[in-house]
């Protein structure tokens, strides 16, 4: 054979080389999808909007048993809106996402409804109901089921893209936790009903959030005495108003939180509802609820300080009570005091309602982190209590702002230090009243004995990450302050007036759903602004502005002069003009065509440059970042058989 058949020829090469390339891609392709890893992603986004969340990844990581997500999409219709089918690619992939991370316990069944199948018949016993679309039914929902627990996301709104993981994310855990979530409550107040304040009266009714969280929750009464608080059970510790709290109170729940729990705190310088409901008759010398209330060993340990004898007044979030009274502690907080902008707690509340709420100021201690939910404006200051609940009109003139923000909400997280270093409280009184005689006659007994533990010793750090979110009012979650409520019989029906009660659940739900989701943000959109295209428009606006401004100008004032000269030359139903008033009309609207043309101009320009961008990226995307490829392996390659030639 000779030399010249054993060589091809090097177009044959370099296409016997294409057909190489394209093969091993193709074989790459199949291989990793069959090996479950293809979503295995560098995410370079800013905000790491295709990755998911460290809580999300632990709550799969935790998963004991399989969790199933049926998912209803229907796919094979014309009508579906392209929004949605965009959004519906968005969560194919999230969904995939979850599967890959769940390492064999998650399982993604996709179900398309069609009329009269059994996918439709699966969708309407998971309670999911399609959208009517052009006269057709569409689905689009998912269903997330653990053993014999199923909870419903019935339909994925596009609006809601930000919060798609958390749902999904919540929906798990809800479903795989072990048992129902037990929430240990501690409150001077009867917030779960009781015996009537007078004789003769009807007996106190359970106020609507604890009706409300028995609903959901396995709620069990702590009192305000409680021993041992085990975070194994109780999954949250919910304090409302735990006004004259014993040093022994403090302290179970000190070493609760230090042992990775969670406490909810309503705290309040002044109660309108202690006042209101706080039982006590000082008739007969029997003092009530006191007004105010606090944490005041912890929140010293906790570098968080609250006066107890003045409320926040705010002129920029003051509330008109009824008959127009101004109530300047009495604060509507809108979005702007809701600095966390993307915390799932604050998220979706477009304004909550603070009654005489106190004013909080962290200085951080205890080694923990503080982040604030809810502020007041910087046009707050504090007043006393007792006028601020009476109204008083003379605080509006002799208020002045003492330009400080004050906390309202309070999130602390991290591993928390003791606030006892000295240990149990009780223990310690024991010691100090032990009389001393005693102590003596028992030392030389006991001198040579072994010391012996009574119980388990106490925590002087956080074994694990605690969390404690403080509210600094108790009268924002009373039926009277939070609800529209009807009593219709035995039955009662309560409408949500404000944000107050979702707030209190977000916390709730965040911490008794998974420690893992305490804290969690929202996803950002992957939809992003292009603030180059932005710019562009708002120059170009500038730009055309002045035209505009000074077209508009003009024609007003022509429209004037035409006013003018129509009530003045007008005969009949006709109008006569004079050479020159013609000549002043014809200018007007030469300099109208003008103004216009130059604005056309300007937006062609604008769309010139626009296109110009576009076309950039694009090329960039098809050509740049395959080219790139190209010439990093070329030089990998030169580089090689440099150092091959060198042997």
């Amino acid at each position: 054979m000779s030399k010249d058949s054993k060589t091809l020829h090097p177009v044959a090469r370099a296409g016997l080389a294409i057909g190489a390339l394209a093969a091993i891609v193709v074989a790459g392709n199949m291989l990793v999808a069959s090996l479950g890893i293809g979503h295995k992603t560098l995410d370079l986004t800013e905000e790491k909007v295709h990755s998911l969340s460290d809580g999300t990844k632990a709550i799969l990581h935790d998963l004991a048993a399989p969790v199933v997500i049926r998912y209803y999409a229907t796919r094979s219709s014309d009508y579906m809106p392209e929004e949605l089918k965009l959004h519906m690619r968005r969560v194919d992939d999230l969904l995939a996402e979850y599967q890959n991370l769940a390492g064999g316990k998650l399982k993604i069944e996709n179900l398309d409804p069609q009329p009269d199948t059994d996918a439709e018949d699966a969708a309407n016993l998971d309670g999911i109901s399609g959208q009517q679309i052009n006269d057709e039914n569409l689905y689009f929902g998912m269903a997330v089921s653990c053993l014999d627990r199923t909870t419903t996301l019935p339909f994925l709104n596009p609006q809601d893209e930000t919060m798609l993981e958390y749902n999904i994310s919540r929906a798990i855990a809800e479903v795989s936790a072990t048992r129902k979530p037990t929430v240990g409550v501690m409150s001077a107040l009867p917030i779960s009903g009781g015996a009537p304040s007078m004789p003769g009266q009807q007996p106190q009714q359970p106020w609507v959030i604890y009706n409300q969280l028995s609903q959901s929750y396995q709620v069990e009464d702590l009192t305000m005495t409680p021993g041992e608080i085990d975070p194994e059970k109780y999954s949250v510790v919910l304090l409302i108003h735990p006004a004259e709290i014993t040093p022994e109170a403090e302290f179970a729940l000190d070493q609760y939180v230090l042992k990775g729990g969670t406490v909810i705190a309503c705290i309040d310088p002044f109660s309108v509802t202690a006042q209101m409901m706080g039982g006590g008759n000082p008739m007969m010398g029997q003092p009530g609820t006191p007004t105010s209330s606090t944490l005041p060993t912890l929140m010293k340990a906790w570098g968080v300080e609250m006066p107890t004898n003045q409320s926040v007044g705010d002129a920029s979030y003051q509330t008109n009570m009824n008959r127009g009274r101004p109530g300047l502690a009495v604060l509507t907080v809108p979005e702007d005091g809701m600095p966390q902008k993307d915390s799932i707690v604050t998220k979706n509340l477009n304004s909550v309602v603070f009654f005489l709420p106190g004013g909080m100021t962290a200085s951080g201690g205890a080694g923990v982190a503080v982040d604030t939910l809810v502020n007041s404006s910087k046009d707050s200051g504090l007043v006393d209590n007792l006028p601020a609940s009476r109204l008083d009109p003379s605080l509006l003139t002799s208020f002045r702002p003492d330009d400080k923000v004050y906390d309202l909400v309070l999130h602390l997280h991290g591993k928390f230090k003791t606030a006892f270093p000295e240990g149990d409280p009780a223990k310690a009184a024991e010691k100090k009243d032990e009389k001393p005689d005693d102590a003596t006659a028992d030392a030389d007994a006991k001198k040579d004995e072994p010391k012996e533990e009574t119980g388990p010793k106490a925590l002087t750090e956080g074994a694990k990450e605690g969390n404690v979110f403080l509210i600094s009012d108790v009268d924002a979650f009373y039926d009277q302050f939070a609800y529209a409520v009807q009593r219709l019989g035995n039955m009662q029906l309560a409408q949500p007036i404000n944000g107050n009660s979702s707030l209190l659940f977000n916390l709730i739900d965040q911490a008794a759903s998974s420690t893992h989701l305490i804290g969690s943000r929202s996803r950002a959109a992957t939809s992003r602004p292009f603030t180059v295209f932005s710019k562009m428009e708002a120059d170009a606006n500038q730009r055309v502005g002045e035209k505009i401004t000074e077209f508009e100008t003009k024609a007003d004032e022509a429209q004037q002069r035409l006013n003018e000269l129509q009530a003045q030359k007008s005969k009949g139903n006709e109008l006569y003009l004079t050479p020159e008033q013609e000549k002043e009309i014809q200018a007007l609207r030469e300099q109208e065509v003008d103004a216009r043309k130059q604005i056309r101009e300007l937006q062609k320009d604008l769309r010139r440059d626009k296109d110009r961008i576009a076309g950039n990226i694009i090329a960039w995307n098809i050509a740049g970042i395959p080219a790139l490829i190209v010439i990093v392996a070329g030089a990998l390659l030169i580089i090689r058989r440099a150092s091959t030639r060198a042997r």
